[in-house]
């Protein structure tokens, strides 16, 4: 079944905003062919430094997976260049994931770009779980170590996991698709079961483990985001591993609004030349950020936070600015 295309049209308070002020509008969004991966690394490539693509993160539930990229809508009259969402966790949401990837293909016929994270439930527990306890919890670094040796059945139990997303991620492959994928987000972090574990026998190996596993299974469509927090112990290149591993380098920004410019400097050493991106964050940039931090390629507003943590002037502020490409904008 052919997705239409949506209509953008402007919101009073957009129009208002831009009766006082010279922006540039994004103009009907034109549907993404099936499309490779390294064509979406190059177009980050070729935006750096100069422009930046809007995200919108969409939480659960997976029965509502557009409802923030909605929200910015609704306030903008613009939809965001780059739609985000996620695996889950729960049961309600683990069977509704189909909900996600439907959407996942509408948001790229509708000419945004297409963001994936998992929150997935710790192998010391069932296949689903609740985030206090499942996701957000602590395992040994016994058991860790079991999770990433093959042969033992924590190993065996997360393969399982693992091989139960990748029809989802197939869909989208045979669709052209490809995602910006980001596994174990904020991996110098400790309030999930994967993070807090520096060096080649952590956080690194799991993430390298996936990556082989859903090469393995032929998903050559996939992006491989790598994520930490703005944590201000830093030491973040402990936790990367590798640069045959990943094709953009990210910051989740929750210390602070802003990533400083220490943070800035840290992920470009890291990076390598790789797209860099700020994955996660509450408050909208502002010009000033953008002036002084160019080569961000995109950023994701999380959910809830769109509205929690800003107001609608604000908002408004941060689609219409120049070095912002929003849906119509983003063009390969």
């Amino acid at each position: 079944m052919k997705i239409p295309v949506r209509a953008l049209t402007a919101t009073l308070a957009a129009s208002a905003l831009m009766a006082t002020a010279a922006v540039s509008v994004a103009g009907p969004a034109q549907a993404f062919p099936a499309t490779s991966k390294q064509t979406v690394i190059n177009y980050l490539k070729s935006i750096t430094g100069n422009h930046i693509v809007s995200g919108q993160h969409n939480k659960e539930p997976a029965t509502s997976p557009g409802q923030y990229t909605q929200q910015a809508h609704d306030i903008t009259g613009q939809w965001p260049g780059l739609w985000g969402g996620d695996m889950m966790f729960n049961s309600t949401d683990v069977a509704n994931r189909q909900r996600v990837v439907d959407q996942a293909k509408t948001e790229w016929a509708n000419g945004s770009l297409v963001a994936l994270t998992w929150h997935a439930c710790s192998p010391t527990v069932g296949a689903t779980c609740n985030f206090d306890g499942g996701v957000k919890t602590s395992i040994t670094n016994t058991q860790f170590q079991q999770i990433v040796t093959g042969g033992t059945s924590l190993n065996a139990t997360w393969r399982s996991r693992m091989a139960a997303v990748v029809p989802y991620l197939k869909q989208l492959k045979d669709a052209g698709i490809p995602v910006l994928w980001r596994p174990f987000h904020e991996m110098n972090e400790t309030w999930n079961w994967w993070g807090g574990r520096s060096g080649t026998n952590g956080g690194a190996k799991i993430y390298q483990q996936m990556k082989d596993y859903f090469d393995s299974q032929g998903l050559d469509n996939l992006i491989w985001v790598w994520n930490v927090q703005d944590n201000p112990a830093g030491g973040w290149a402990g936790y990367y591993p590798g640069s045959n591993y990943v094709d953009v380098v990210s910051l989740d920004a929750w210390y602070k609004n802003y990533p400083s410019a220490s943070d800035y400097s840290q992920i470009q050493s890291i990076a390598a030349g790789k797209p860099i991106a700020i994955a996660e964050m509450g408050k909208l940039p502002t010009a000033a950020l953008l002036d002084s931090q160019p080569k961000w390629t995109y950023f994701m507003i999380w959910s809830e936070q769109l509205r929690g943590n800003n107001n609608n002037a604000e908002i408004q502020s941060a689609y219409y600015l120049p070095r912002v490409y929003n849906q119509g904008e983003v063009k390969f």
